[in-house]
């Protein structure tokens, strides 16, 4: 059974995601993760990703964060329009 994945921000300066099945794309003001379920972009200032491991499934992004919303899970053509979106 799949127990879905888990979000942990601690003090707006670090969050840690499981189940991440890649990283789409990133720089300092935004991170797009791909999960199991669909997407999670991490917006601030400053971000770095201090930890990734895809076999895990797991990374720890680090900088001032502002902001994590849910994407749905996307198709091949969505992948354009939120690059967009992104830049």
């Amino acid at each position: 059974m799949d127990s879905g994945h888990i979000v942990n921000i601690d003090n707006r300066e670090r969050i840690s995601v499981t189940e991440v099945v890649d990283v789409e794309s990133f720089n300092e003001e935004s991170i797009l993760l791909i999960l199991k379920t669909g997407g999670l972009i991490i917006r601030g200032e400053v971000l770095h990703i201090q930890k990734l491991d895809l076999e895990e499934g797991r990374v720890t992004i680090t900088g001032a964060i502002s902001s994590a919303v849910y994407t749905e899970k996307k198709d091949k053509q969505e992948k354009g329009f939120l690059k967009k979106i992104l830049k």
